[in-house]
């Protein structure tokens, strides 16, 4: 039995339907919503780090996601995390708990995510426990 899901959300669509795909699949389960920010390097420093907007942008997703738990009436924890998302995705369930991610497809759009690969595809074929994929 699937008792704790890690479902990794940022701001797309198809984070907040592979959430309710899992909530629809696992009613009884506990949920991680696990948020990574990526910091975007350039010449050996970070240049876009976490800023208050971030940090406000990062509430409202928590807020939408909490939102969404509450209609469902099921529990669910919100973590924050900061690296390259399919790293410390993957190194969230190594590290804790977690019996399934269950997450989107694809964040990115068009050319980036072409050229920087599918965060899903590295997460399915390194994650330790079982991944779904929602499309």
């Amino acid at each position: 039995m699937v008792e704790r899901i890690l479902v990794p959300i940022d701001d797309s669509d198809r984070s907040t339907e592979a959430l309710e795909f899992a909530v629809e699949r696992n009613p009884e389960a506990t949920f991680v919503a696990l948020h990574v920010h990526e910091p975007v390097y350039g010449e050996g420093f970070a240049w876009r780090e976490r800023d208050e907007k971030g940090d406000d942008d990062v509430e409202r997703l928590f807020e939408r996601v909490e939102g969404l738990a509450e209609k469902h009436g099921i529990a669910l924890e919100t973590v924050t995390s900061e690296g390259k998302p399919s790293d410390e995705i993957v190194e969230y369930a190594e590290e804790n708990p977690v019996d399934a991610i269950v997450m989107g497809s694809h964040g990115r759009e068009g050319a980036s995510r072409v050229l920087l690969g599918s965060v899903a595809e590295t997460v399915t074929r390194r994650s330790p426990v079982p991944v779904t994929v929602v499309r």
